[in-house]
């Protein structure tokens, strides 16, 4: 007959030894557990798309119904002539508007851009990924999009149709079947800001006026579009041209965000600083407003630009090299 103490001490070593196993396995299940949650976070983390999105993102989401490329252009001829597979036209003069000559192209009326998107197929459930041919039109769409409620919604493509023909990417002549879609537009009343709320602001520090105009309008001696308008441009506004912001308007890929981040910099824009973007009528200004909501500032555009202010006399203007 075993001693009594031996059989305890055995069952004792024994109840230990099952006791670290367990809690072995509940911490090996724990590690796996961690790993599968940060394996799926990354990935989900990988898969959202944000501002911005390269060719090789929408090559892998051409197939995804949450996904819907918007083609930017004037011409359809064009957009027939080759585009990305599945990309449905988007009209631009459907969404922006030539009129009153003080103030040139401006954004059309919600029910008009509702319209041009639910031509396009556009639903509540889309992730649109826009670009163009022109870099002007996709960035123009994108602002537009974002004063109508789509922010967090909408992306554009990195380099464009011109960064996308240049990787040799599979284009399409034919036209998808477009099913007219649904969508619900909500105007954000603290994107767009006028001439007065700008003039009321032009000793804030806080508020950084981007020119996005060559040197030639800039200075003034484009003699204000030959004489239609003042020349110059806005007091303490600090010029930055639109297209230093890309490697070139064939390609317009953006510059590295620490590059960006160093223009904007130079321009005299600090953290915490509004950006308040503008041109000569809205369209290059509104790459402005895409790389600086890419990097995070608070941004707001001027679609009136210099067509407007320039052709107030009750607004103050400056000529020459210096934002003073």
């Amino acid at each position: 007959m075993k001693n009594p103490t031996t059989v305890m001490t055995t069952l004792g070593s024994r109840c230990y030894t099952m006791r670290r196993a367990r809690k072995g396995l509940l911490q090996a299940l724990l590690v796996v557990a961690v790993l599968v949650v940060f394996s799926f976070g990354s990935t989900h983390a990988q898969e959202s798309p944000g501002l911005l999105v390269s060719a090789d993102w929408l090559s892998e989401h051409l197939s995804d119904p949450d996904v819907l490329i918007l083609h930017a252009g004037m011409q359809r001829t064009r957009y027939h002539s080759g585009h990305i597979p599945g990309a449905r036209f988007l009209d631009m003069s459907q969404i922006i508007w030539d009129g009153d000559p003080a103030w040139g192209f401006e954004i059309t009326s919600q029910a008009d851009i509702e319209a041009a998107l639910e031509n396009a197929g556009v639903t509540e459930d889309h992730h649109l990924v826009v670009y163009a041919a022109n870099p002007l039109y996709a960035s123009r769409l994108f602002m537009t999009l974002e004063v109508m409620g789509l922010e967090g919604r909408v992306s554009m493509l990195d380099g464009g149709f011109g960064g996308w023909q240049e990787d040799a990417r599979e284009v399409s002549m034919d036209d998808p079947d477009v099913v007219p879609g649904n969508i619900e537009l909500a105007l954000q009343s603290d994107i767009l800001v006028s001439a007065d709320w700008i003039n009321e602001r032009l000793n804030i520090d806080t508020v950084a006026l981007i020119d996005a105009r060559p040197d030639n309008e800039y200075t003034g001696e484009d003699g204000g579009l030959g004489g239609r308008v003042n020349p110059g441009h806005i007091p303490g506004g600090v010029q930055m041209y639109w297209e230093n912001l890309i490697e070139s308007r064939p390609v317009p890929r953006l510059h590295e965000r620490s590059e960006l981040r160093t223009l904007f910099n130079d321009a005299g824009v600090d953290d915490g600083d509004i950006v308040v973007a503008y041109c000569m009528v809205g369209m290059r200004a509104s790459f402005t407003y895409f790389a600086a909501r890419l990097l995070g500032y608070e941004t707001k555009f001027y679609d009136g630009s210099w067509r407007d202010w320039g052709a107030r006399e009750d607004l103050p203007y400056v000529t020459g090299t210096s934002p003073h």
